[in-house]
């Protein structure tokens, strides 16, 4: 991964990548050049099997303060109007590239998190953020609206009428309250906040990376389907899920873990719903095999 980039920090402590935006003299405000270094940070992070957990932060006293207007004085005067559309596919790509991301993706959060700064946190799949955190959505304060999936991703997270509310009256919504209503996943003191992403990319960093990707596709595509399609994308991943090192490891853990007799009344239960998979006991030894296209194998 490249580590020569101005605005966006890249440090990686063996499988856990930080990328920090790194302008904290305008509160990290995005310019193009911060924008498009955090997108190809992204991009390596997923391509880099060596990392298996990302984590997104500010540098400063703030996440980040929304897009940098700065740059779009000449829009304003006339002289080189804003090809919109375009400028906004710059930030789709980066928020595709977070949502697809086969990792999982950490957004902390302190100080304040606005526009399309905030809707990037949104992107991530998890929140934690610090008690002094003011999220807010303040593009109506400028006569715009919400940009960077915010639209696709703030009703799903916290009920379509407190969307509209944050919207429309673009108040600030405080860490504390971003935890109750659903915006974040935490809320923690801003002396354990760096103790508790720390804890939280570790946890999942030592996981089975193959098997958050999985539910990440089934959690994120169950958005935009019915039940039954989402029932027959669970086979399909679920039978992905199988065929794993982390599911056999697992399994082969649980036993060395659990008595018998235990192991033997759960997994009678719970096997024959597997397909593939056969239970037998004989003794108070318990017997699993599974087949695959290629051998049948006892375990």
């Amino acid at each position: 991964m490249r580590t020569d980039i101005q605005n966006v920090l890249v440090e990686q402590d063996e499988s856990i990548v930080t990328l920090t935006m790194n302008r904290p003299d305008v509160l990290n405000a995005i310019n193009t050049l911060m924008l498009q270094e955090l997108t190809e940070a992204i991009e390596a992070a997923a391509h880099d099997d060596m990392i298996r957990c990302v984590v997104l932060t500010g540098a400063g006293r703030a996440f980040g303060a929304g897009q940098d207007l700065t740059e779009f004085g000449s829009a304003h005067d006339g002289s080189q109007p804003l090809k919109v559309i375009e400028h906004l596919a710059k930030y789709h790509r980066l928020i595709l590239a977070i949502r697809d991301m086969p990792k999982p993706v950490i957004a902390a959060i302190q100080g304040v998190a606005t526009g399309i700064s905030l809707n990037i946190a949104l992107a991530c799949d998890m929140r934690i953020a610090a008690d002094n955190a003011r999220l807010l959505e303040a593009f109506a304060r400028i006569g715009l609206v919400p940009d960077g999936g915010g639209g696709y991703m703030l009703p799903r997270l916290i009920g379509l009428g407190r969307a509209l509310e944050m919207a429309m009256l673009a108040d600030e919504v405080s860490g504390p309250e971003a935890e109750r209503i659903g915006l974040v996943n935490r809320c923690v003191p801003l002396v354990e906040f760096d103790e508790t992403v720390r804890a939280l990319a570790q946890r999942l960093a030592n996981g089975p990376t193959r098997t958050y990707q999985l539910i990440k596709e089934l959690m994120y595509k169950s958005l935009d389907i019915d039940l039954q399609a989402s029932l027959h994308l669970e086979g399909l991943l679920q039978e992905a899920a199988y065929a794993t090192a982390d599911h056999r490891e697992s399994v082969d853990a649980f036993f060395t873990t659990n008595d018998c007799s235990t192991a033997v009344l759960i997994w009678q239960t719970l096997l024959p719903t597997l397909v593939g998979y056969t239970c037998s006991s004989e003794n108070d030894y318990l017997c699993i095999s599974y087949t695959t296209n290629e051998r049948k194998t006892d375990r």
